[in-house]
């Protein structure tokens, strides 16, 4: 390991003044390493940038309730009559409305595809950091990037987690500069999820009452970025978190998990399991999806925690328009708005909304800065 991190190796005392958060991050980052460099230097004690603050500490209140679930989407009945197909729409709007969140079954991507998505991501992640490095940035506009939490020196916590981005539409790159230890499965998968984003743009927008190619027909899925996470075993998981509560930037996101489990969910309150199903794929609301919807359909906030197991992996694939769609401005669906149902949000263009996401980090509400003032919700 690099010599500038060998400091943040040795946490620092909480008592000890001399602790200064910039210093250590610009010391944990310069190693190129990440969060897996650590546990590969055999540290039992997380560094001091990773503690969360106390007020977000709340594991405690996690619901113990059986009975919620969220749905469990079956594609496989939408072609074959209108009445299921109806009946798969009505459960995804129930399930858009009440929870943000469901999973697909039968979507079609083979279990066996799924499998390799998620061994390519190990294979990444596990290959020596010399090589990784070639691709370690903070330019979130390259095709592929690796790096420990991209909002490093803005967030209020640093994450347990690394990750590596590829932005895989509209797709302007070599596929030869994408990593040979992955480049297949990324092209693979990233193909099939485009497919499943379009189905499940179709089936929001029935579910809106919309045309079936509405929210296609404005571009919802026009871009897509594979982001594909690795939370290394951490030795001191009550004091870290793996993903900080928050709500993603994205028009929705399809997710695939493995078997470790960790992400969970706000519901009425409480923090609740989303536990991993094997061969379904997780599906949730953006904050984009909950603007233009004008708060039909929600974006709800979700976490995963810090484990002692791992390494735990899952890849994000998130529907966002493009960095080329910077101009494009959106705003409440005008067919969903009404003297009844007054918009709630302001337009915004793509470029101002993700630039206040990332101005603030993971876990900052960033439709709140969109609300009007006469919105009364």
């Amino acid at each position: 390991m690099a010599v500038a991190a060998t400091r943040i190796l040795t946490p620092v005392s909480k008592a000890d003044g001399s602790y200064h958060r910039p210093t250590e991050l610009k010391a944990f980052d310069d190693t190129k390493s990440g969060v897996k460099g650590l546990v590969d230097a055999g540290i039992t004690e997380i560094p001091r940038i990773f503690y969360q603050p106390p007020e977000s500490n709340d594991s405690g209140h996690v619901s113990d309730e059986t009975q919620i679930h969220i749905p469990m989407i079956n594609l496989d009945h939408i072609g074959k009559t209108p009445l299921k197909r109806k009946y798969t729409v009505d459960r995804i709007r129930e399930a858009s409305e009440k929870f943000g969140f469901f999973q697909l079954i039968n979507h079609g991507i083979p279990v066996s595809v799924l499998e390799e998505m998620k061994d390519g991501v190990r294979r990444f992640h596990e290959q020596e950091t010399e090589l990784k490095k070639q691709y370690y940035s903070r330019n979130l506009t390259k095709p592929l990037i690796y790096t420990s939490n991209f909002d490093l020196y803005s967030a209020p916590t640093t994450n347990w987690r690394d990750a590596f981005r590829y932005i895989s539409v509209p797709s302007s790159h070599n596929p030869e500069d994408l990593p040979e230890i992955c480049r297949d499965i990324l092209m693979d998968y990233s193909k099939r999820v485009m497919e499943i984003g379009k189905l499940v743009f179709e089936l929001l927008s029935e579910a809106l009452g919309l045309n079936p190619n509405y929210l296609n027909g404005v571009d919802c899925g026009e871009g897509l970025s594979l982001v594909c996470h690795y939370y290394p075993p951490c030795p001191q998981p009550n004091l870290a978190i793996g993903t900080s509560e928050h709500t993603d930037n994205s028009f929705i996101t399809v997710l695939l998990q493995d078997h470790i489990g960790g992400l969970q969910i706000r519901h009425e309150n409480n923090w609740v399991d989303i536990p991993p199903v094997a061969g379904a794929l997780v599906v949730n609301i953006g904050d984009l999806m909950q603007l233009i919807t004008n708060d039909k359909f929600r974006s709800v906030k979700h976490r995963v925690l810090a484990n002692k197991e791992g390494p735990r992996v899952s890849v994000a694939g998130f529907f966002s328009p493009p960095v080329l769609s910077a101009s494009k401005v959106y705003g409440p669906i005008k067919e969903l708005v009404s003297e009844e149902t007054p918009a709630i949000y302001r337009d915004t263009t793509i470029g101002e909304f993700n630039t206040q996401f990332h101005s603030k980090g993971i876990g900052t509400s960033t439709l709140q800065q969109f609300k009007l003032s006469q919105a009364h919700i």
